[in-house]
């Protein structure tokens, strides 16, 4: 059984997919849960979770008293092109001294992206890093950004670098196979890696509880596979057909879903399988559909 996170207070800038689901596993274990809001709807939403929402706008908090009392930070909101959108309400209410006196862990989401093409070899934590699109080179700047700060104040730091992220909730291929829409990229040697979101999220609260003075941990299932063998797998498993294949030099991809493309790696996960407090859920795609297939059936 998971360890009580009593006493706790986490609070989350960007309270998207995975933060969500990190959320629900911390109020599970005892921990006060905050977030940022930007729209009225978006608060009673995190309302409605147990979550209590804060105004953010224009990458400032409203209320000055917003991360009072707030023991633990996990940053999810993407990168600009100056680094994290986060930072600078973080470094204004530590400089101010008017909260996060408590603070000792921080989390933030980073890409394995940020490691650029790979040319498919199998890499760990220790690759340098050599991001190729814009926003790999923005959460690069995000991490020196928040290794800083944490060095300077003696916070514990987690750069949490995850792969393709799926799960329930329409993060899956099941809406695109089961209409038809679905094309099988073939890209010979070219794979992806991935991480199903509950993995995300136990990941992140057990780097939480057990926290080091900075760490780095690459968020993969280990088993890293070509886009086509995952379609034809998930599609065997609803009972569709296997979508049509496509060349990658026909498919004419718009320039985003071209840039992941072109990169090509495998991810080792050592590190997160030696996390305190952590075992991994999900070991592959197929054990991933299958959950989200059963879950489907009986969302209890």
């Amino acid at each position: 059984m998971s360890a009580s996170l009593a006493g706790r207070h986490l609070f989350l800038f960007g309270a998207g997919y995975c933060a969500r689901a990190v959320a629900a596993q911390a109020l599970a274990r005892g921990a006060q849960v905050s977030a940022t809001a930007r729209t009225a709807e978006a608060g009673a939403a995190l309302s409605a979770r147990g979550i209590r929402p804060w105004v953010l706008a224009d990458g400032h908090l409203l209320e000055r008293m917003a991360l009072a009392g707030v023991s633990d930070l996990l940053v999810s909101t993407p990168p600009g092109s100056g680094g994290c959108p986060a930072f600078a309400a973080v470094s204004e209410a530590l400089a101010a001294g008017t909260a996060l006196g408590a603070l000792r862990w921080i989390g933030y989401y980073s890409s394995t992206a940020v490691y650029g093409d790979c040319g498919g070899d199998w890499i760990d934590e220790s690759r340098p890093l050599a991001p190729m699109s814009l926003d790999a080179q923005g959460r690069a700047l995000a991490e020196r950004h928040w290794r800083g700060l944490a060095r300077r104040r003696g916070i514990a730091l987690d750069i949490l670098r995850i792969a393709g992220i799926y799960g329930p909730e329409g993060r899956n291929l099941l809406a695109a196979l089961r209409s038809g829409r679905a094309q099988a990229i073939i890209k010979p040697g070219h794979v992806f890696n991935r991480i199903h979101r509950e993995d995300v999220a136990a990941a992140t609260l057990a780097a939480m509880a057990h926290p080091r003075p900075e760490r780095v941990l690459n968020l993969a299932d280990g088993a890293p596979c070509a886009a086509a063998e995952l379609m034809a797998g998930v599609a065997a498993m609803i009972g569709c057909p296997a979508p049509p294949e496509l060349p990658f030099e026909a498919a004419a991809l718009p320039p985003a879903m071209a840039g992941f493309w072109a990169e090509n790696r495998r991810l080792r996960n050592g590190a997160l399988r030696a996390l305190p407090g952590f075992e991994l859920r999900f070991a592959d795609w197929r054990a991933g559909y299958a959950d989200i297939l059963q879950r489907a059936l009986d969302p209890r």
